[in-house]
This record gives structure tokens, C-alpha cells and sequence, in this order.
């Protein structure tokens, strides 16, 4: 099985510089930006750039984010498919599953990384991309910021730094309809990539919490991601016995692995930290 992306690293398409530095910053998947991040002026050249990678083999995944649907960028940016080295598409502003069918009906079954939070109308379809048939689906993150935008809000977090209860329930939101709809769920970003102990306890929090993964928007970003969303030595060595265990005795409900009573639920979770690890 192969194991899901921990770090997804935002690059802006149109610059090169950068481009060339995510290429090599250890991300498991690159997200090549082509919207908030690049001028409307800019777009046809990124799109030019993003054309003229050179096929590669091995390496970080590269997907696209691409222009949201029903505008004309959005009709550009999917020319770029067959002409460029896609894994898939990360589709921003969408709303409910309806949007990915919408997708794929333009695209076929290339993967699809949806950003489902980002409206106010978007909180209300989580559920929805449970119920899409042949989904292209890979992937569910939040964001924040437009949706504080879309909220009229003043600030996303409290005094303390804290989310707000909007923003705390998307992101549970999000976390609860990918796991619904059998998808990968990825944390939003950590928009300060200066304060990396604050990253580190936000990573680890969402791995806690049942995310495997988390946007990045500096290559600074990925080391601490990529470590808090890899299985700890320990972990993986618990999680091996407590398969073992079951393999060894399939009939049982309930057993006891080193001096602790496990069930199914628990070996479910055992079973994702090994996916997690690759194993």
C-alpha cells in the first residue's frame, strides 16, 4: 500500500525560484498554485511554466491547484492536463461531493484533493462527498482564511491564538466527512512558518485527532510535518503486535496485548499506523 501524503507544500506556479526549492524541500506532495497565490496577470505564464517541467521520475506527487469551478481561469488551468506532469488536482472552494462530479465529469478520474471549507455554503455538504459514486476523490483539507473572509469575521482565532468555534468546527468537519467518505483528511496551514514550536504542537495535535497529513506554505514547513505525521519506532512496534495477535487468533473479539485488553476498533487503528509507516 502506498503510504498517503504527510506534507503538502503550496508553491506559487509562477515562480521558478521557488518551484525549483519545494522540488527539493522533502515534501511528499507539491501543490502547484495556481490561484490565490498567483496575479490574475500572471496566470497564463504560470501555466507555461508548469507546461514545461520536465518529466520526472520518483519524487514528491505534483498537483495543481486549480482556478475554482464555473470561471474562465478554471476552464485555462484544465488545458494543462495531458500537457503536463500531473498526479492531481487540488480543487479549491468546493462546496459538496456534487462539485467533484462536476470535476470529473471535465477530467475523467485523474485524483482530486478537495479544499471543502472555504464558504459559508461548504459547512453544510461535508456529508456529500460520501455519497459520489467512482469517486476521484483522494483527499479533504480546510481553510481558514476565506472562510473568515466569507464569515465577515475579524479574526479567526481568540486572544490567545486560539481558533474560534467556526473555524474549530471545520476543521472537525472536514476531518469527519473524510473520513466518511474514505479519503484522505489533511490538516489546514500554519500560516506563521517562523514559529515552528507552534507548528510542531499543531501537527501533532491534528495526527492525534486522526488527520495524516497537513498543508505547508514554506519548505521550512515540511521537516516538522513529515515527523509528526510519521508513526514514532514505538508506535509501530505496538501496532505490529496488536495485528499479530489478531492474525494469530482471527476468531476473537477481544484480547490482550502487552498487558492491555484490544478489540477491533483497536486494531483498526493499529492497522493505519503501519499504513502510516509504509508497512
Amino acid at each position: 500500500m502506498s503510504r498517503q501524503p504527510r506534507s503538502w507544500l503550496f508553491v506559487p506556479a509562477d515562480s521558478e525560484k521557488k518551484i525549483a526549492k519545494a522540488i527539493e524541500s522533502g515534501a511528499d506532495a507539491l501543490i502547484f498554485d495556481l490561484e490565490d497565490s498567483v496575479a490574475g496577470s500572471e496566470k497564463a505564464r504560470a501555466r507555461e511554466i508548469l507546461k514545461g517541467l520536465a518529466p520526472r521520475a520518483g519524487g514528491p506527487q505534483w498537483w495543481v491547484r486549480i482556478n475554482p469551478l464555473r470561471t474562465e481561469e478554471h476552464r485555462l488551468d484544465l488545458e494543462l492536463l495531458g500537457k503536463a506532469d500531473i498526479h492531481g488536482l487540488v480543487l479549491p472552494k468546493a462546496e459538496s461531493g456534487a462539485d467533484i462530479v462536476e470535476l470529473q465529469h471535465r477530467t475523467g478520474n485523474i485524483p482530486v484533493h478537495a479544499i471543502v471549507t472555504e464558504t459559508a455554503a461548504s459547512l453544510f455538504g461535508l456529508l456529500s462527498y460520501r455519497d459520489v459514486k467512482s469517486s476521484p476523490l483522494a483527499a479533504m483539507s480546510w481553510g481558514a482564511e476565506d472562510l473568515s473572509a466569507a464569515l465577515g469575521a475579524a479574526s479567526k482565532t481568540d486572544r490567545k491564538g486560539r481558533l474560534t468555534f467556526p473555524y474549530q468546527l471545520a476543521r472537525t468537519l472536514c476531518l469527519a466527512g473524510a473520513s466518511a467518505a474514505g479519503v484522505q483528511p489533511v490538516d489546514g496551514v500554519f500560516a506563521d512558518f517562523r514559529d515552528e514550536p507552534g507548528l510542531i504542537e499543531e501537527a501533532l495535535d491534528a495526527a492525534r485527532d486522526g488527520f495524516t497529513g497537513k498543508l505547508a506554505i514554506h519548505p521550512a514547513q515540511v521537516g516538522p510535518i513529515n515527523e509528526a505525521f510519521s508513526p514514532t519506532d514505538e508506535q509501530v512496534r505496538e501496532a505490529r503486535s496488536i495485528v499479530d495477535a489478531f492474525a494469530a487468533d482471527p476468531s476473537a473479539g477481544v484480547l490482550s496485548v502487552n498487558g492491555r485488553m484490544v478489540d477491533k476498533p483497536h486494531l483498526i487503528q493499529a492497522q493505519r499506523v503501519l499504513d502510516r509507516a509504509g508497512e
